[in-house]
């Protein structure tokens, strides 16, 4: 969804980045949006004339993404977060359909919001998972700490979330880094963008399942990058599954 994000940028509308993101709305969808999407998506007047202007000027080219060649493709050493709701199956258990939704839907605006401060990028939601990039498409020196900054400030924003059920939503977070092929994958009719290919991801997302709620854990991978910035909880090393090897795992405290 990075096109579209950069699209409401150059129009001033980044605003609406998120609500596009949520709803599956990149550029090749454009074209087809009516004034009923307009007004679910909650956008202004306005700024819907505005969008309507720049989807008149898009040529051809700009809506249909080509095909992406391997050259497209890049080598870069990300972070990866992945951020994943507590208890969210025993949540939707007691709460209305409608209820959980929007807790869903504040969930992911929260660390949205958090994770684009800190120079990241929200590459997907997966049901009640995130995955994040830092250092993708915009590459730091200090890639590791933002992003475990990100994540203690993702904890303590969502443990201010409210909802119809009786108790509070917790998240836990899981961090790795290592070198990655990250770009659009094109497969027939079918395409994901943004799509990254390397361990950092699948041990993110493995190791979330090991952190206690509002924990932020880490890698080898990222220990090495953090040096002495954080005090830190040596866990040992864990068997974690799809891994041959045991993983050494902190716990960010």
């Amino acid at each position: 969804m990075q096109q579209i994000a950069e699209w409401l940028e150059k129009l001033g509308l980044g605003q609406y980045a998120l609500r596009f993101a949520e709803n599956g709305i990149d550029l090749g969808v454009l074209p087809e949006l009516t004034d009923e999407d307009f007004d679910r998506l909650g956008v202004l007047l306005g700024h819907r004339r505005k969008m309507l202007r720049a989807i008149a000027d898009l040529n051809h080219a700009e809506l249909i993404a080509a095909p992406v060649s391997p050259h497209d493709a890049e080598r870069r050493h990300l972070t990866v977060m992945f951020c994943d709701l507590v208890g969210s199956t025993a949540l939707s258990a007691r709460l209305d359909p409608e209820d959980m939704w929007e807790v869903i839907r504040a969930y992911r605006a929260a660390c949205a919001q958090v994770i684009t401060t800190y120079d990241g990028a929200v590459a997907r939601f997966i049901g009640d998972g995130i995955l994040a990039y830092f250092g993708y498409p915009r590459a730091h020196e200090d890639d590791a700490e933002r992003a475990v900054r990100a994540g203690l400030d993702v904890i303590a924003a969502i443990g201010k979330l409210e909802t119809r059920a009786d108790e509070g939503v917790a998240v836990r977070i899981a961090i790795a880094s290592g070198l990655v092929v990250v770009g659009d994958l094109v497969s027939g009719g079918a395409s994901e963008e943004q799509a990254l290919v390397g361990d950092a991801p699948n041990i993110a997302a493995r190791l979330q399942s090991l952190a206690e709620p509002g924990v932020v854990v880490v890698a080898a991978s990222t220990r090495r990058l953090l040096g002495n910035l954080f005090t830190l909880r040596n866990l040992g090393r864990r068997e974690v599954k799809g891994i041959s090897e045991p993983i050494a795992v902190w716990a960010v405290e």
